[in-house]
């Protein structure tokens, strides 16, 4: 039982990450296409995780 929630909250850490890095590069870097996917594959982590 340990484990799941072990990793349930390392991939919530993980796509508020990537959340951040997402905002950045679209605020800062004007980065739209490659931060979306980016946004898309990183916290798509957390769905899988039951």
């Amino acid at each position: 039982m340990m484990r799941e929630n072990s990793i349930k909250s390392k991939s919530f850490k993980f796509a508020i990450r990537i959340v951040k890095l997402y905002q950045y590069l679209q605020i800062r870097k004007n980065e739209f296409v490659l931060s979306k996917q980016m946004l898309r594959s990183g916290t798509s982590v957390g769905a899988m995780v039951p």
